[in-house]
């Protein structure tokens, strides 16, 4: 059963925004992504639980961008108006069935990731969010295939033979301060 309150046949509209992150219009969800792409506001939210391991998900299969693939915690696209810390938080909890606790920003990180197997593009102006999560995980399945908390060491591993998501590293790299910051001795 899925997390979302309702589900709804409009057009999901994202917020174009110019390379400052300032507000220019909106755009239908699909015709941002397809190329060239159009430079919009996203977020990503890097969670990790109290021994420091950071929470990643595989994304389900029925996703029509990046379906099966590894990525970070949560990710998403704020509705127009919507303040991205509070989008972060929504989609955490609708995805995860879990609310973040302790989330704050992480910074900003502007990308442009062509993705090769889809054709789409993420061209986006991302927010980036790191917190903890103490709840069990109930994972909306829609949203998510699988999830694993991993160590430095394990993501090392499983980043060496699987699939992640085109912006993942881009992500991680940006939000890598307060990742480790949050981990404390875990050796991020």
């Amino acid at each position: 059963m899925s997390h979302r309150a309702a589900v709804s046949t409009e057009p999901i509209l994202l917020e174009l925004v110019d390379e400052d992150g300032h507000t220019v219009g909106t755009a239908e969800k699909l015709s941002a992504h397809q190329a060239p792409g159009r430079l919009h506001r996203a977020f990503s939210v890097f969670l990790l639980d109290d021994a420091g391991r950071l929470l990643l998900q595989r994304r389900a299969l029925g996703k029509y961008h990046s379906p099966g693939v590894w990525s970070n915690t949560c990710c998403g696209h704020p509705l127009p108006g919507e303040a991205p810390f509070l989008a972060a938080a929504r989609r955490t909890f609708e995805e995860l069935g879990a609310a973040p606790s302790l989330l704050r920003e992480a910074g900003t990180v502007r990308y442009n990731h062509p993705d090769p197997v889809s054709g789409l593009v993420e061209q986006e102006y991302n927010h980036l969010f790191a917190g903890v999560v103490r709840q069990p995980l109930r994972p909306d399945p829609e949203e998510i295939a699988e999830t694993a908390f991993v160590t430095p060491g394990e993501l090392a591993g499983l980043r060496a033979g699987s699939a992640f998501s085109a912006w993942f590293g881009t992500v991680l790299d940006a939000a890598g301060p307060a990742v480790r910051e949050l981990a404390g001795a875990a050796g991020w």
